[in-house]
Formats: structure tokens, sequence, C-alpha cells
């Protein structure tokens, strides 16, 4: 659509960069470093953010900087099932066999957790992704894999990741037990508004251009539509580039992202 047009080797805000290549905003590096404290301590964590916030691409960058060998990562999404749903789906990504039952299925992920932190000297670290939508007695449930040798050895990191309601559920009374487990928690916001013109330009030169093309105005019409959530910015980001090209223009102007912003409204 506009690669050839400003020489971009590929569209600049529609691919996730590798982990190494991810852009060091301050709220992502603060997560990297509250979740690599969290498999130290092997216990719960929450993450938390709106939809785009940059919550998968934290995961991403956990999974990524963990050493293979001494960690198992394990990832599910599924979260609208009952419990014995959820066991069912633990199970499939450990790679046991499918129980029918909700106390055979608990018995076998813990079994397999125990096998693995003590006879293959690997760490198992669960994410949860999407879990706002768990239901309360599958929270709890969830709550006593970590229990391990009457709660005198920690042996699973569970994480749960999901949208900002997750943070306002866990703190009910109906989770108090759950909360009062939770070792880490981190609520992921967008970029900071100093940040964008540097952001910006990362994601250009991974795509090849080392030109400004993004106008002052421009870019602050960007941080007020997106309020810096990633997700919204690139997408926002993409179609004003769209727009300066159609428009025959090396600069992205207020306009074109005005123009972007009206294509892109729901």
């Amino acid at each position: 659509m506009y690669l050839t047009h400003f020489g971009f080797t590929h569209y600049p805000f529609e691919r996730e960069p590798h982990p190494d290549e991810l852009f060091g905003a301050i709220t992502l590096r603060e997560a990297h470093a509250r979740l690599l404290h969290l498999t130290e301590l092997r216990g719960i964590g929450l993450i938390t953010g709106e939809v785009g916030s940059g919550k998968t691409t934290a995961c991403r960058q956990l999974v990524a900087s963990l050493h293979p060998g001494l960690f198992r990562l394990f990832y599910v999404t599924l979260s609208t099932g009952n419990v014995l749903d959820m066991y069912k789906s633990i199970a499939w990504e450990l790679g046991l066999p499918i129980e029918r039952n909700r106390a055979a299925a608990y018995r076998s992920i813990h079994t397999e957790v125990t096998r693995l932190s003590s006879e293959a000297r690997q760490h198992p670290v669960l994410i949860l992704d999407e879990a706002q939508h768990l239901r309360n007695d599958v929270l709890e449930d969830l709550r006593l894999l970590t229990n391990y040798a009457m709660d005198s050895e920690r042996r699973l990191t569970l994480l749960f990741v999901g949208l900002t309601e997750l943070r306002r559920r866990l703190a009910m009374a109906v989770h108090e037990s759950l909360n009062q487990r939770i070792v880490m928690r981190y609520h992921l916001t967008g970029l900071a508004r100093d940040e964008l013109p540097a952001y910006l330009s990362h994601r250009l030169q991974l795509a090849g251009s080392t030109l400004p093309v993004f106008e002052e105005a421009a870019i602050e019409s960007l941080y007020q539509a997106s309020q810096g959530l990633p997700r919204r910015l690139n997408r926002a980001a993409h179609y004003a580039l769209s727009a300066a090209a159609l428009a025959k223009t090396r600069q992205v102007s207020a306009a074109h992202v005005e123009s972007a912003l009206e294509e892109i409204r729901p």
C-alpha cells in the first residue's frame, strides 16, 4: 500500500517485532523486571491492562528471556469453561492424558509439576491469558494448584493476565484467599507522551527508514487518539502512512492522522 512510496522493507506498524527488537518503553521494562522477579519467587502473579496495552508482548518478552533448559513455559487462553475444562487445557499443554473428572485431572497436573521440579530440574511457569473471563470457582481451584507440601514448597509460577476488570474482581471479598497469595502485580499503561517520537522512529528504523516521517503535530494527534496504547497507536500510524502516501507526500501531518482516524472509527 505504501511500502514503495516510503521505501520500507515491511509495514512498520503491522508486524509484531521479535522480543529482541522491542522498544524499551518504561512500562514494558518495569513489567519485565517484575515478571523475572516472579519466576524467582515461584508464586502467583497478576498482569493487567487495557486492550492493546502490551500484556501479550510482556509475556512474549518473558518467554524469550527464560532459559529453556531451566524453565518450562505453558500458555493457556481457554478461560470461559468450568474447572474441569480448565484442567483439561492445562493437561493438554503439559502433554498429559485427558482425565474425565476434576479430582483426577488436578492430581495429574499436580504430579507432573512435582516431576518437572524435582526430577527434570525445570521450573514450570503457567501463563493464563484472558483471565478476566475465568469463573469464580475456576479462580479458586487454580489457587490450589500452587499448594505443595502444605505450602512449604513453591514449585509452580502461576501468572494471570487480563483486562483491568480482573484486578477489580480479585479485590472482592470472595477472592480474598487468592488475592493474599498474589506476590507480584503490575498494571500496564500506554507509552508516555515523550516516548512517542522515539517509539515511532524505532518502528520505522526496523522497516528500513532513517528519515523523520511524522510531523510533531501528527505525533500529538496520534497520542491523543491512542493515549499511548501500542495497539491503537500502531493502527492509527499505519493508516496515517497510507493517507500520506495517497497524498503523495513524504511526511505524515495531523490532517493525515485525522483522515486515518475517520477510517478506523467504528
